[in-house]
Parts: C-alpha cells; sequence; structure tokens
C-alpha cells in the first residue's frame, strides 16, 4: 500500500457544503498547504440515541449523493487519492463509542440484529458510491468501541462491503482499543485513531506493533490530532479542554508524533483530524483552540513531514 499522507475534510459537512466554491478553494489549499495527497471524507449517519436502531443519513444533515461524488472526483483531479469514512454519530450528543445493546435478543428492547441491519445499508449506500468514483478505500466506520465484540457481525458486513468495493477495506478503531478487536484479519488494512500524549508515542507504538505483527495488515492512523490549547499535548483526545491558545504546543505534539512513526517501518501513513471548509485569517488562527492546522504551526510540520515522506 502506497504511503498516506492524508487529512480529513470536513467532516459530517451538512447538505450544500461541498457545492460551495470556497469549500473547493480549501481542499485545494490544503493540497498546497500540507502536501497531503490522501483525503478522508466523512459522510453523516445519525441515529437518536446510543441505544436507536435506525440510522439516516438522507436529511439535511448530510451531504447529498451528488455534492459527494462532485467533491471525490475533484480531489482526484488535484491529484489526491480518496476514502470514504461513512460515520455514525448520536443526535443527543453521546459519543458513537457508546452505542450499545444486550448481547442476547430480548423481546421490546432494541436489537445488535436490528442496528447492524441499519448499519450496513449505510455503509454499503456510501460502497457503492466509492465504487463507482474510484476510490481507494472504503473504512467501515468509526470508534464503534462497544460494538466491536460482536465480531460475527463485523465479519458479515466487511464481506458485504466486498461484493460491492473492490478497493481496500479498513475500520478506524479507536485509541488503546487496537489490541482488542479480533477481527483484523478480514479488512485489507488496520487504522486507529492516534490520539496520545506526547510523552507516550514510543510505549503505544509497542504496543499497536504486536497487533501488526499478529495480523500482518498494513495500517495507518485514520486519525490523529492534537488541539491548539494550553494542556492539549498531553491529552489530545479530550475535545473539552480549556485554556488559553497554545498553537507551539500544538506544533510540538504533530513533532513529536510524525518523529516517533518515522522511525517505524510498519506504519504506512496518517490522515489528521481535519482540516476546515471555511478558511480563516491568519489572525483567527491564532486565537482558535482547536483542532484545525490551517495558519498555525503544526501546518508547516506536516508538510515537512508528508513531502519527505512522499520522496522516500
Amino acid at each position: 500500500m502506497e504511503y498516506i499522507c492524508g487529512m480529513t475534510f470536513a467532516p459530517f459537512a451538512a447538505e450544500g457544503r461541498f457545492s460551495r466554491d470556497d469549500t473547493k478553494k480549501s481542499l485545494k489549499k490544503m493540497r498546497e498547504l500540507t502536501s497531503a495527497n490522501f483525503v478522508i471524507f466523512v459522510p453523516n449517519g445519525l441515529q437518536e440515541t446510543p441505544y436507536s436502531e435506525e440510522i439516516c443519513y438522507n436529511s439535511p444533515a448530510t451531504m447529498n449523493d451528488g455534492e459527494l461524488r462532485e467533491m471525490i472526483a475533484y480531489a482526484q483531479s488535484l491529484g489526491m487519492r480518496v476514502a470514504l469514512k461513512p460515520t455514525v454519530n448520536c443526535k443527543n450528543g453521546i459519543w458513537r463509542a457508546y452505542v450499545n445493546f444486550f448481547d442476547e435478543e430480548v423481546p421490546c428492547e432494541a436489537k445488535w440484529s436490528n442496528w447492524f441491519a441499519s448499519y450496513e445499508k449505510f455503509q454499503l449506500h456510501y460502497a457503492r458510491i466509492a465504487e463507482e468514483t474510484g476510490c481507494e478505500m472504503l473504512i467501515a466506520g468509526c470508534e464503534m468501541v462497544m460494538s466491536e465484540r460482536r465480531e460475527q457481525e463485523w465479519r458479515n458486513l466487511i464481506a458485504a462491503i466486498r461484493r460491492e468495493f473492490h478497493g481496500l477495506v479498513s475500520y478506524n478503531t479507536d485509541k488503546y482499543q487496537e489490541h482488542n478487536v479480533k477481527w483484523w484479519d478480514c479488512v485489507d488494512v488496520i487504522s486507529s485513531s492516534g490520539y496520545y500524549p506526547i510523552g507516550d508515542w514510543e510505549n503505544q507504538l509497542d504496543r499497536i506493533e504486536e497487533v501488526v505483527k499478529r495480523f500482518q495488515k498494513p495500517f495507518f492512523f485514520a486519525e490523529a490530532g492534537c488541539m491548539s490549547v494550553d494542556g492539549s499535548m498531553y491529552v489530545p483526545n479530550d475535545w473539552n479542554v480549556k485554556g488559553a491558545p497554545a498553537p507551539e504546543q500544538q506544533a510540538k505534539w504533530y513533532e513529536t508524533m510524525m518523529q516517533a512513526c518515522e522511525k517505524r517501518s510498519w506504519i504506512n501513513g496518517m490522515a489528521f483530524w481535519s482540516w476546515t471548509e471555511r478558511l480563516y485569517s491568519s489572525k483567527q488562527a491564532d486565537q482558535r483552540c482547536d483542532y484545525e492546522i490551517y495558519g498555525k504551526p503544526a501546518q508547516e510540520i506536516v508538510k515537512k513531514y508528508y513531502e519527505k515522506f512522499q520522496h522516500i
């Protein structure tokens, strides 16, 4: 697998956003300013709560199929490889990792079988688009931690995706969970969310390396990042960290992460979270306390390493 120098672009974009000219301009800027050659688009699937069985992906909260196809074609025209990562979120704000049901079906209670039937429709819809548009990869969801123990359902889902899509198939598990997934053998690429503390990269990579060796599959970080706020580099997975803007700490985290990954030949790349569809001024960049890297020192770190990785 070719090394992935990636970014997630405008995740969970609502209907109409991918049709805007400034969104395409932002994608082009991302390509130029980071040297990313791989982009992940994230169609949004919504369920009411973690215990709901139905997933909706055709409301105004989700980009429509036409504009997604158009954006895929535009990214490819810029020389970028494309992955789709259809991802479920809960309308009540509970993190998708907590989607969960009884392991044994009980009358009058929500069931795994109903949820997986809906989830499969969601994934296959985008698998067909990925196939039709020549995407390189389909990532069959993200950070669905409580569901990962349902091994047979995941194996059935991956098999169903393969009947529709003939590119690479992956699944994005959460940080610290790489060793808990028992069904990595049925995907082409192992991927996870690399939100690890700045001082813990070597330990975590040692642990992940054992998983990669056991399953003999390529690996990349389908998500990774750190907010530009004081203290985020110690808990980069925590979206709720409050403090003063600290773009220099964000840059330090990126440098540390990429240095650690560069030394590991089994790592086949990363895709950072994330790049906005609406660019902001450099003055605003200095005051933002989010995961965006546009206009911040971390942007130059990413560009430096991505140019290096593409010439190895």
